[in-house]
Parts: structure tokens; C-alpha cells; sequence
């Protein structure tokens, strides 16, 4: 009886290893996707186990629970989980928590998505490129622990999901996406705290590699072109459409995605739900600190937002990555944001480190990390969105979330006065190659308005077909940390080289700091000795 009781002993002591390791672990924690008014996807991995439970209800007793599948996510035995929670009610707080047997989560808290009626306003984080840097290893965790969770908490307090409606990311989560560690490791952990409140929605930049964790662990708004799911996508929130996009080799001259958003701006131009359009990809298509990192294509991409804004009245904004630091641009015809916002982890693109180029669309660009705060007003009267810049600085100045550039945008024109035109006057002679343009100053009836912009022209012929100046000058223009701009109060311009013995016409405009232009100046006219 002795023999046989030891022999029990070893084969439980034999067989326990194994049972133990027969119970899943957490390997990601869970994280929030695709929400809408009435429902959201979860998503958690961990080492084994088919059982996908999430529950969850309006307080932190829960009382409810929903299932969902599990997949492989690579030759181990770990599984991705997907659970869909249907019949929620809209703009309401949940509580939930997520169960593969043993393996638990703690319990976290989201918030449902409002209607456009419901007039709500609301939040988004936009930041990118927090592909893990070995000189910097824990970038991006500070910039979401540190920086984005700190930041709201001191501006707005209360609950993070009441603050914060979803984070964008264009592109570039990890260094390698084929690299099935650098998911969990590099990007999952050090934003769990984000993710499991915050719903998150990235694009494919060329790290990502196309890789198929890529696809396995986001569940994207499937809205695309059937045959490229997940790769170009919208998510309404509100009275705003996000649109994210690939600007990838493969993909980025592809008819396809063209002719998608071509039908969703369609689409949106007669939705009066939408008053702003977002749209994300990663390639930027100029860039201030990092030449070779441009992409023609995105100029597409451009060209339609811009041309969308001017036709419908409705602002839009493309956010990019790929360059590492900060930019902020606007068309010159049409209420068009331009908006880097890296670099949430990636080694920074230093002054001077790159070929680079002073572009005219652009007014602001740092060589720093950080992130873009979105700060959306629902109020369907006079809806409006604010973008701040929120820096944490770089590896010659720290900066604990400072504030470094701010822009706030209308949906309704709010014009400012049309300049006057002072001289040359009508009809003047004028002697040399050169002449001074002078016009009045600036004035508008919206309160707190300034003269952010110029735009002068001169032309041989009435109707300006034929240009001997079209300057657009702006307030500010920071390039490599100088502003370029500092003492223009854009009332006056230098003509270029002039023809002696010619009639010239010319005009002036201004625009505000909310890119509202006047209308043109009267035309005047001068001739040259």
C-alpha cells in the first residue's frame, strides 16, 4: 500500500506541470475596437484556450455575457480573441472584463459612440511611428503613460473613456511586422492602459510590413473594397468621418481605393450627419524635415479632401506619419489641414539630419515627439474642431506635455473684411523693376480674429491668366527652429522683376488664423516707366 501511495505521489507531482500548463495566460490585455452607438468589438490574446467570454454591464456588478471565436495568431498555441457585444445603448459607460478559463482579466470601462444629433462633443488622439527605437526603448510608453493618460487626466479629470472618444494611428505600430513578439511587446503592453478604455484605429505603414499579425489582431471597420478588407476603412463618430487609407507600395497607386473614396466623399457630401472629414494614411506628401520619405500619391488623396472641403462647406484634415516629428499646413484655396503626428516612439528626424525643404503650406515643424489632441465640437449650429499639438520634447529639451501649437476650425464661413488697396492706386506710374504693394489692415466681424495669411497677384491682363506674382505669405513659419515669417504683418509685398512700359493688375486677399479667406481687394492697376 506504501509502494502504491508513493507511486500516486510521483504521478501527481509528474502530471501537475503539465496540467498547469494546459491553463491560459494573458498574453495582450484586452483592447477596444470597431465601436459604434449600439455596439464594440474586444479583442485580448492569450497562450492557449478556445474560450472567448467578455462580460460586462452598466456597472461594475456586470450581469450580462456575450461569446465570440478564437484564432491562431502563429505556429504556437496562442489565441487571438474576438468577442462583439451587440445591443448597447448609445453614448452610454460599460464595465467589462474578459475570461479564456482561468485566465481573467481586471475590469475596465468604455463608452458607446453618440448620433450627430445628440450633438456631443468629443475627443480623439491622433499620434504615430512608436516603432520601438533601442536608444529609447520606453518612447512609447511615456508619450501614453506619461504624456496622452497624464494630460487628460489634469485637463479634463473624471474617467478616461469620458475623455477621450478613440486614437488614431497612421501607421508604423512596430519596427518589424513580420516580428510576432514586437506586437506584444513593443506595442500591445505599453499602451494597455489606453487600449482596454480607448477604442483604436491604425493604418498600415511600411513597417507593418503587410504582415499578417497586422490583420489577425485589429478588427477594422469592414466598409472597404471587399477584395482589400481592412485596408482602407471609415468610422462615423459623431458628426465626424474618419477615414483611414494605405499609402503603401502595392497599394497606394492602386484604382481601387481611389475610386472607394471617391463614392465615400460622395456619400458624405450629402450626409448632414458628417460636418468634418478625417482621413489618415502614412506617407506624407511633402515633408519639411524628410524629402525622400514623400509620396506622390498622397498628393491624390489631397487633392480630393481639398476639393470635397471647397465643394461642401465641410473641413477636412489628412493626419500622416513617417517623418518623425511634428507639421502642421493648410491648403492655400480650400480649409484643408495638413498633420504630422509623429513620433510617438520612433528616433526623431532631427534638423539638418535630412533633406529637407521650407514648403509654403506649412507654418509649424518640431523635431520632437509627442502627440495631437482633437478636440471636436458637436454643437450643430457652429460645429467646430480644435488640433493641439502636445509635446514631450526631444533629446536636447525635455517637454512634459507643453502645449506647441494650436489651430481651431469653423465648418461656416466667418469671412474677414475685404482689404483695401492703397497703393500703387489706380492708375499709377510706377518707376524701377520693383514695386511695393501696399494694402490696409486687417480687419474681420468674428472676435478674436487676426491676419494669418496673404495672397497677392499681379498679372499683365484684368482677369489674372497670366501671373507675374502670386505670393501667398503666412503669419508664421517655423523652419528649422526660426520663424521665418517673424515681423511680416502681411499688408505689404515686393512685386518680382517688372516689364518697363507695361500696364500691371493687381489684388490682395486675407485670411484669418481659422483659414477663412476674405474676398479678393477691388483690382488696381499701375504702369511701369
Amino acid at each position: 500500500m506504501k509502494k502504491i501511495n508513493q507511486l500516486l505521489i510521483y504521478l501527481f507531482v509528474g502530471i501537475a506541470p503539465i496540467m498547469a500548463q494546459t491553463e491560459p495566460k494573458m498574453l495582450i490585455q484586452p483592447y477596444l475596437q470597431d465601436a459604434e452607438p449600439h455596439s464594440i468589438t474586444i479583442m485580448w490574446e492569450t497562450t492557449q484556450g478556445e474560450e472567448s467570454i467578455v462580460e460586462y454591464g452598466t456597472s461594475p456588478k456586470l450581469g450580462k455575457k456575450a461569446q465570440g471565436k478564437a484564432e491562431g495568431v502563429n505556429f504556437s498555441d496562442s489565441r487571438v480573441h474576438t468577442v462583439k457585444l451587440t445591443g448597447l445603448e448609445r453614448f452610454t459607460e460599460y464595465f467589462y472584463r474578459v475570461r479564456t478559463g482561468k485566465a481573467q482579466s481586471d475590469i475596465y470601462q468604455f463608452k458607446t459612440p453618440p448620433f450627430a444629433s445628440d450633438e456631443e462633443s468629443f475627443n480623439i488622439v491622433a499620434m504615430s511611428d512608436m516603432q520601438y527605437d533601442g536608444q529609447n526603448p520606453n518612447k512609447f510608453s511615456e508619450v501614453v503613460n506619461q504624456g496622452v493618460l497624464h494630460y487628460l487626466e489634469k485637463e479634463y479629470g473624471g474617467k478616461l473613456p469620458d475623455n477621450l472618444a478613440m486614437v488614431m494611428i497612421p501607421g508604423d505600430l512596430v519596427s518589424s511586422g513580420s516580428e510576432y513578439y514586437q506586437w506584444k511587446e513593443h506595442f500591445f503592453d505599453p499602451a494597455q492602459k489606453l487600449f482596454a478604455e480607448v477604442p483604436v484605429y491604425p493604418v498600415l505603414g511600411n513597417h507593418e510590413r503587410n504582415s499578417i499579425f497586422y490583420f489577425k489582431y485589429f478588427s477594422l471597420p469592414e466598409n472597404g473594397t471587399p477584395a482589400f478588407a481592412e485596408h482602407w476603412w471609415y468610422k462615423d463618430y459623431g458628426n465626424t468621418r474618419v477615414i483611414g487609407l494605405n499609402s503603401n507600395e502595392g497599394y497606394r497607386d492602386l484604382k481601387d481605393q481611389y475610386q472607394w473614396l471617391e463614392k465615400v466623399l460622395a456619400e458624405t457630401e450629402t450626409n448632414d450627419n458628417i460636418d468634418f472629414v478625417f482621413a489618415q494614411l502614412h506617407h506624407p506628401h511633402k515633408s519639411e524635415l524628410w524629402i525622400p520619405g514623400e509620396e506622390e500619391s498622397t498628393g491624390k488623396v489631397v487633392k480630393m479632401l481639398e476639393e470635397f472641403s471647397t465643394k461642401t462647406g465641410k473641413p477636412s484634415v489628412h493626419f500622416f506619419g513617417h517623418t518623425h516629428g511634428y507639421s502642421r499646413g493648410q491648403s492655400k484655396d480650400h480649409k484643408h489641414l495638413w498633420i504630422n503626428v509623429a513620433s510617438a516612439g520612433g528616433a526623431i528626424d532631427n534638423w539638418g539630419e535630412f533633406e529637407g525643404r521650407d514648403y509654403d503650406e506649412f507654418t509649424v515643424t518640431q523635431d520632437e515627439y509627442g502627440f495631437v489632441m482633437v478636440e471636436v465640437d458637436g454643437n450643430r449650429n457652429d460645429p467646430k474642431f480644435t488640433i493641439k499639438r502636445i509635446s514631450r520634447g526631444n533629446e536636447s529639451k525635455f517637454r512634459d506635455n507643453e502645449l506647441r501649437d494650436s489651430i481651431t476650425i469653423w465648418k461656416l464661413e466667418k469671412k474677414p473684411e475685404t482689404p483695401k488697396v492703397i497703393s500703387p492706386a489706380i492708375g499709377a506710374e510706377v518707376e524701377g523693376e520693383f514695386t511695393m504693394l501696399k494694402a490696409g489692415e486687417f480687419s474681420s466681424p468674428t472676435n478674436g480674429a487676426f491676419h494669418a495669411a496673404a495672397h497677392w497677384q499681379v498679372s499683365e491682363t484684368k482677369g489674372f491668366e497670366k501671373l507675374a506674382l502670386d505670393s501667398w505669405k503666412q503669419h508664421e513659419n517655423w523652419y528649422y527652429e526660426e520663424d521665418r515669417q517673424k515681423n511680416d504683418d502681411l499688408t505689404d509685398e515686393r512685386t518680382k522683376r517688372l516689364k518697363p512700359g507695361t500696364t500691371y493688375y493687381w489684388r490682395v486677399r486675407y485670411r484669418d488664423q481659422n483659414l477663412n479667406w476674405s474676398d479678393w481687394s477691388e483690382t488696381a492697376s499701375f504702369k511701369t516707366k
